[in-house]
């Protein structure tokens, strides 16, 4: 659903707007959950230089946060999930990630994580399933793409383990 002029100011008239909006990208006019996943990636550079301890720890910040700012838009434009909260994305694209701090690797594996977690949003197997349609508020928007992307991180481990074990495994 596209906002129109009025939502947009309502969106960005407060700080938690331009946090669930992912600072802007969220106002993608096409796909702006990918745009949001596609966004997550300039703090993530900064973010995969400290230890991984720091990097959980922000993560579960910038859930929380989440939880917050989804619930001020949420509230602010009564409408139950807008798409232009990408915030979500950017802590479930961070989860997705969490591999290859401790696997460092080509680029492409970014790209392979960037891809499984948007292609379990998309998909939504259990449990982002569930938490989509059982979980509401900002809660419930943060739920399902944490979940999305455990799920992500968790086949990204996988084939990193994978590709470092080579023939001999």
């Amino acid at each position: 659903m596209k906002l129109d002029a009025q939502q947009r100011r309502t969106v960005l008239g407060h700080p938690a707007g331009w946090i669930a909006s992912g600072f802007g990208s969220g106002f993608s006019p096409f796909a702006p959950g990918t745009a949001g996943s596609a966004a997550a990636l300039l703090p993530w550079l900064a973010m995969r230089e400290l230890p991984i301890a720091g990097v959980v720890a922000l993560i579960v910040t910038a859930f929380l946060i989440g939880i917050w700012a989804s619930d001020v838009v949420i509230d602010r434009l009564r409408i139950s999930d807008p798409g232009v909260i990408v915030w979500d994305e950017f802590v479930g694209q961070w989860i997705a990630w969490l591999p290859l701090l401790m696997w460092p690797a080509h680029w492409l594996w970014l790209l392979a994580g960037f891809l499984l977690f948007r292609a379990f949003d998309v998909i939504k197997p259990w449990p982002c399933s569930w938490a989509d349609r059982s979980v509401k508020g900002g809660f419930g928007v943060m739920l399902d793409d944490a979940f999305a992307g455990m799920l992500a991180g968790l086949v990204l481990g996988v084939l990193l383990f994978l590709d470092r074990a080579g023939p001999g495994l």
